[in-house]
């Protein structure tokens, strides 16, 4: 019979456990702690699994602890014994949960993680509310009030449809208004994200995350801005802000800022995780329901149907909302989608004419 070597008994722990840091994806270190009984007690005495998934998500440095809940929500029992044991009980939970992360954040779909919006730090007029970047419709918009100067910046904030999503990118679509001389495009020069929480105790939001600023062109398209890395939103609150204004309008000389449509990429954990903040520290404990592994959502290929969530059928609401209150005002509804990264096809006939379809 071949004689095999396990390295991890013939290395010291401080060299394994930098072999093993090598490995890149957090699910890699699931497959090792499965290859024998020495192996996945290595694993977890060292938490390898916890640190490769802080590697991966540098939000989870703010966890202070993990805890396990059962299908009624009641927390695990508290172990009791001596603190070698509780110690090693710890160490146990912790490579649990951080194993069933590392899955459900490769394994559950991808989508549009906005749940609603909630504010904007300015708006026009009532009927270019912020809730109008929700739907996608080429006359549907959220405008700014108007400035003198250029460099007044503006925010929108939404709401996420959980607390706990890993977002990748965000996409805007600038608004052309077709309706003044000249169709001029009101973007923003740049654009900057932050990700948190709310703050009850002091009535605030909570910035946890900021990231690079994005240049915004000035373009009738939906723009990518992909972020450096997936992001951890740790409260389920994201904040867009809108840097320097492009374009002035003829009738009054201010600038404004209008934004058509706006999407944010990524995955939300919920139901298999939550989150309770603890203040005032500002530290988070991760809640992993026991049940889990049985919420999985698998991606679902292209071409099969999938449920209608209760968010889209909100989203629809509005659409037939914001379609009936056009036709109640004898204005032609021009309905448009717009398709992700590229521009606007109007459509020409024959003679260079442009035209829509009704």
């Amino acid at each position: 019979m071949e004689a095999r070597m396990d390295f991890l008994n013939c290395l010291d722990p401080d060299t394994s456990n930098k072999i093993l840091m090598y490995l890149e994806d957090p699910s890699e270190i699931v497959r090792v702690s499965s290859v024998s009984q020495s192996w996945r007690d290595f694993v977890i005495a060292n938490g390898l699994c916890k640190k490769l998934c802080l590697r991966m998500l540098p939000q989870l440095s703010r966890v202070a602890y993990v805890i396990e809940s059962n299908k009624c929500g009641a927390k695990e029992p508290v172990e009791v014994g001596s603190s070698h044991s509780m110690e090693l009980a710890s160490l146990a939970r912790e490579h649990r949960v951080y194993a069933t992360l590392a899955h459900v954040c490769t394994s559950f779909p991808v989508g549009d993680c906005i749940s609603e919006a909630i504010s904007a730090s300015s708006t026009d007029h009532p009927e270019e509310s912020i809730d109008n970047t929700l739907i996608s419709l080429r006359d549907s918009y959220w405008s700014s009030r108007g400035q003198s100067n250029p460099a007044v910046p503006e925010t929108l904030i939404y709401k996420l449809v959980s607390e706990l999503c890993v977002i990748t990118e965000i996409n805007i679509h600038p608004f052309k208004a077709y309706f003044l001389l000249g169709s001029p495009i009101f973007s923003a020069n740049s654009v900057r994200f932050r990700m948190g929480h709310w703050d009850g105790a002091d009535d605030m939001f909570i910035w946890t995350y900021t990231s690079p600023e994005f240049p915004m062109a000035q373009e009738n398209r939906m723009q990518r801005f992909t972020l450096p890395e997936p992001v951890l939103c740790i409260g389920g609150i994201l904040q867009i802000e809108l840097l320097g204004r492009a374009q002035r309008e003829e009738s009054d000389g201010l600038f404004y800022i209008c934004m058509s449509y706006v999407q944010v990429w990524g995955r939300s954990l919920s139901p298999a995780f939550g989150v309770e903040t603890l203040e005032p520290s500002g530290t988070f404990v991760l809640k992993k329901d026991m049940l889990g592994k049985f919420h999985s959502q698998p991606s679902l290929p292209e071409t099969e149907a999938q449920e209608i969530s209760d968010d889209h059928l909100q989203r629809c609401f509005r659409y037939l909302l914001h379609f009936v209150n056009t036709l109640q005002g004898n204005a032609v509804q021009v309905i448009d989608e717009y398709d992700l990264g590229e521009e606007e096809d109007e459509g020409v006939d024959e003679e260079g004419e442009e035209y829509y379809l009704l």
